[in-house]
């Protein structure tokens, strides 16, 4: 492993476990990362690591009870606190994770932000309106976007603002990709004015029944989603150029997800839908290629 600043001869271990995890869990990210400078991709593994392991507390299935699941929380989160005081943690997924917000000075509030929406999950299985499912997203998805744009690099500081759009974008994607199996656990993440709004019949709802208040419904909700990634787009340019295409890829290939939904009539019944890993790979390829020959005619002046 060549050398970076923040990885030493007592972590290089632990952050190999980072890109491990990675690669696990998010193939085309991993696939994107790969692309973006030693520093800026170790630094993501590190960040990414730490959000998959916690949200992995609440999404693996295990014979842990919710209170057992919560001790696991609150352990993290004490560990996390003594860690940004002390600048060290012998927790395997926090010991680079701690290394890489030191070294970018990535705020406190925002891995502590992470924990709490992750345990919101333990016992919200309703949201009122919009603005409670806005604070959720932002916890479990809007701050790993803020927390991401130290790292990646910026030129203006709205770009912590548009990256929290995005990530809002994505949470309201994966809100609507997962809506059936939410509803099998008795979790609706659709606000329920809305859904009382479209006059919408829970019944029906549980029955996957696929009626025309539904259908209207899930069509305003994968709207709003689109208006999201248009606020989010507009800020990518403030990043670092070496880092821009990693992220319009990835707001690519999530925006594809809405419109597979669209593509099914915004049926939300009708399995998971996905991306095409072939897909991923040719937003991927367009992306570098697009990225590439700008930074070529910027710098020639062309």
């Amino acid at each position: 492993m060549a050398r970076v600043e923040f990885i030493n001869s007592t972590n290089k271990v632990q952050f190999k476990l980072a890109r491990s995890l990675t690669a696990h869990y998010a193939k085309s990210f991993y696939l994107a990362a790969a692309f973006l400078p030693r520093k800026k991709r170790w630094a993501t593994y590190a960040l990414y690591g730490f959000c998959r392991y916690v949200d992995n507390l609440i999404d693996t299935p295990r014979n842990r009870s919710t209170a057992e699941v919560i001790q696991e929380l609150d352990y993290i989160e004490k560990e996390i606190k003594i860690g940004y005081r002390t600048g060290e943690s012998e927790h395997p997924i926090l010991r680079p994770f701690l290394a890489v917000v030191h070294y970018y000075s990535v705020p406190l509030d925002l891995p502590i932000e992470l924990i709490e929406g992750v345990r919101m999950d333990t016992h919200k299985q309703r949201y009122d309106n919009f603005k409670e499912l806005y604070l959720f997203a932002y916890r479990v998805a809007g701050v790993v976007g803020l927390m991401m744009t130290p790292l990646l690099g910026y030129r203006d500081p709205g770009a912590l603002l548009h990256a929290e759009k995005l990530g809002i974008a994505m949470q309201l994607t994966n809100i609507l990709r997962d809506i059936q199996e939410d509803k099998n656990i008795d979790r609706i993440y659709l606000p329920m004015d809305e859904i009382r709004r479209f006059q919408v019949n829970l019944q029906d709802f549980f029955e996957e029944k696929f009626t025309p208040p539904l259908k209207e419904l899930i069509q305003f909700q994968v709207e709003r989603a689109h208006h999201f990634y248009d606020q989010a787009d507009t800020g990518i340019k403030l990043l670092d150029r070496d880092a821009q295409f990693p992220i319009y890829s990835a707001s690519k290939i999530y925006r594809g997800i809405l419109k597979k939904i669209e593509l099914q009539n915004y049926n939300p019944f009708l399995g998971r839908v996905f991306v095409p890993q072939r897909k991923k790979i040719m937003i991927l390829s367009k992306e570098i290629l697009r990225t590439k020959t700008f930074s070529f005619a910027s710098a020639t002046g062309k």
